[in-house]
């Protein structure tokens, strides 16, 4: 069936905007196709530094013929109001139907050539396409991110007669800026395209382009007995930055290696876009660099090595007067200029978050086998790096120079490594802290920011956190799970409230919601959770091995068995208490009926073995001991009216089902349990 091709050929496009316009080209020509009652076998897009592509395959050549109705005005309305109709509706009198009382007038439509569909979406495309920043150029109205100079538009190997202001639209393009010496092109399909593209320098496809990239590189560095250091972030945006990529190993002053190694990738990898290399099982760098040219040269490179290295150098440069200015001035002494600093209008200083922090770590120490006074000198410190040259160079180092810093200056391991990590985790991928003062910080620093934000009413909404609130509380969450800590989140959350005069509203259900987010991308069930939760269990290592028992036990006959005894049990004692008739007390051992009398012992002696399994946290247990109250629950109910006559028997069998809800709530509360 037809194809439809689409290039969009600009100056270039910023490397980070890549991965979305092609989602939002997709997106958009999905939207119109579909909205044309135009079908399709399968659509892609393409982004690179100089161009978006679209090719769609499986068209019909022409839009299939509608017939849609639409609804007027009730039968006897005024003459006015029908010729109304008919005029917006544009038919004649007699293309009317009437059902229930009521016009209809049905509208048949011939299909439309495809071709001139694909031309309206086209310019309806580039009219209203969503870029984040875009510009004009010349005399004409038209904004594109950069200038835009062409486009092939073609379907069925045929010409679209689309129309946009100032570009020339038809069947040619042209290849790699340099190496394909401008030479234009024709292409009809997107098989012509793609080689043609190929013929003159440029690969299509980001992740080919990614793949080339590091086949390449690995091949460079293995013939010099050299690593790659692998950097996914990296990879991508270079990979938007050429079309033709083209790796070339280059040699740096091994005298910069004396650098801390982050810094000499983070300049690498800000300002000059470089891989680093290493040598395989040695520790540190080596002193080479590897970037990706988009060009092919006849000396293989080497010019251009040579005047990156030089360009690298003079950054390096930088880098260690930072390093060596930084150093002469101890942490504590930065401290004062961070009075200076507002970390939020509402919330203070830099100076005085550092305060607080200092004071939480120190009481949450000991709740994580930590030493308080260690700890609170790491979170005096933690900040301090923020005022320093290197840090105020490269942000993205902060925490990890003060922890260099820090080691500089004689601190302890300890205390020097918590500086270092107390960031940590900052997001699924990066590694928890395990060392306890490490632990220390990193907890005081996520809570006392959770605390702060909340208690002046600045808790994410929707999908707005702008704070990052979300990420600090899985990184809570994460330290105490991956740590194993035993310790109760609403202790946690109290002791970080105490440094505000309001109380951080909904802190601790927001935490809810964040673990039920961290359990069910470990695949739980997130009605378990809530069923945990409503205990006030927050002790999250001691909840999540309940939520894992009972996922177990639901999964069994006596599991699923006895949540809907348990339901049958909570709707009849709910209809009671509406009536304002639920008796209280326990109820009685009678000498009738049986199975009235069998629940009533298992409940007698499964209470003291589910209570001595819930106190050694034997969970599996507990659920094991609920299991045996399954068969007499279900005998009760098939043989036993709850609703007798007499009002005695009917008061203490209301009382035996109390018990057993009673029983169960001690597990987790199963009303809050689907199914």
């Amino acid at each position: 069936m037809p194809q439809f091709l689409l290039e969009l050929f600009s100056e270039e496009i910023p490397a980070r905007m890549q991965v979305g316009a092609a989602a939002d080209l997709a997106r958009l020509a999905g939207e119109g196709l579909t909205q044309a009652d135009l079908a399709f076998d399968s659509l892609r897009t393409f982004a690179g530094s100089r161009r978006l592509t679209l090719v769609v395959d499986g068209l019909p050549a022409v839009q299939a013929d509608r017939v849609d109705e639409r609804k007027g005005p009730r039968v006897g309305a005024p003459d006015a109001a029908l010729q109304g109709f008919l005029r917006s509706a544009g038919v004649a009198r007699e293309a009317l139907t009437e059902r229930d009382g009521v016009w209809f007038a049905v509208i048949a439509r011939a299909g439309r050539p495809t071709a001139e569909i694909l031309a309206e979406l086209t310019q309806s495309l580039v009219a209203k396409f969503p870029w984040p920043k875009s510009m004009t150029w010349g005399t004409g109205k038209l904004r594109w991110v950069r200038p835009l100079h062409s486009m092939i538009c073609v379907f069925d190997r045929q010409i679209v007669q689309a129309e946009v202001e100032g570009v020339r639209v038809g069947d040619i393009s042209e290849g790699h800026r340099y190496m394909g010496a401008r030479r234009p092109f024709r292409a009809r399909d997107f098989d012509d395209y793609r080689e043609a593209l190929l013929g003159h320098f440029v690969v299509l496809d980001v992740e080919a382009r990614k793949q080339r990239i590091v086949d390449r590189a690995r091949a460079l560095c293995a013939d010099r007995g050299l690593e790659l250091v692998e950097d996914p972030g990296l990879l991508d945006e270079v990979a938007g930055m050429v079309e033709w990529p083209t790796p070339i190993l280059g040699d740096m002053d091994p005298r910069f290696l004396e650098l801390p190694a982050e810094v000499v990738r983070t300049s690498m990898r800000t300002h000059q876009r470089y891989f680093a290399v290493r040598r395989p099982g040695l520790p540190g760098l080596a002193p080479h660099f590897l970037c990706v040219a988009n060009i092919e040269t006849a000396d293989g490179g080497a010019l251009i090595s040579a005047g990156n290295a030089r360009v690298l150098s003079a950054r390096l440069d930088d880098a260690r007067f930072f390093w060596e200015e930084d150093r002469k001035v101890p942490l504590e002494t930065r401290l004062d200029t961070l009075d200076g600093v507002t970390f939020h209008a509402q919330l203070g200083t830099m100076r005085q978050r550092v305060e607080r922090i200092n004071a939480l770590a120190r009481a949450i120490a000991p709740l994580v086998g930590a030493d308080p006074e260690l700890s609170a000198r790491a979170a005096w410190l933690a900040k301090a790096d923020l005022a320093t040259g290197m840090v105020g160079e490269f942000p993205e180092l902060q925490g990890v120079m003060g922890g260099y810093y820090a080691a500089a200056q004689g601190e302890a391991e300890a205390v020097s490594e918590a500086v270092r990590d107390h960031y940590r985790p900052q997001g699924p991928g990066d590694t928890v802290p395990t060392a306890p003062v490490s632990v220390a910080v990193a907890l005081a620093d996520k809570l006392d920011t959770l605390a702060g934000f909340f208690s002046i009413g600045q808790a994410p909404t929707g999908s707005r956190d702008p704070f990052a609130l979300r990420r600090a509380a899985l990184g809570v969450i994460r330290l105490v799970f991956e740590n194993g800590l035993r310790v109760r989140l609403g202790d946690l959350i109290a002791s970080a409230q105490l440094a505000y005069d309001e109380p951080a509203a909904g802190l601790l259900a927001f935490f809810a919601d964040r673990l039920k987010v961290s359990l069910r991308d470990q695949g739980k069930r997130h009605d378990l959770v809530d069923a945990v939760f409503a205990l006030g269990d927050d002790d999250l290592v001691r909840l999540t091995n309940r939520i894992d028992a009972l996922g177990a036990f639901l999964a069994t006959d006596d599991g699923a068995n006895l949540l809907a005894g348990f339901k049958r049990a909570s709707n009849i004692l709910a209809a009671e208490a509406r009536k304002g008739a639920l008796p209280e007390g326990v109820p009685v051992r009678v000498a009738a009926p049986p199975e009235e009398q069998a629940l009533f012992d298992a409940l007698t002696a499964e209470r003291p073995r589910i209570d001595a399994a819930l106190a050694s946290e034997d969970f599996v247990g507990a659920m094991a001991a609920l299991a045996a109250l399954r068969a007499p629950v279900d005998a009760f109910f098939d043989s036993v009216l709850v609703n007798a006559e007499d009002p005695v028997v009917r008061a203490n069998r209301l009382r035996l089902l109390a018990r057993v809800r009673e029983e169960t709530r001690k597990v987790a509360d199963f009303s809050l349990v689907s199914g």
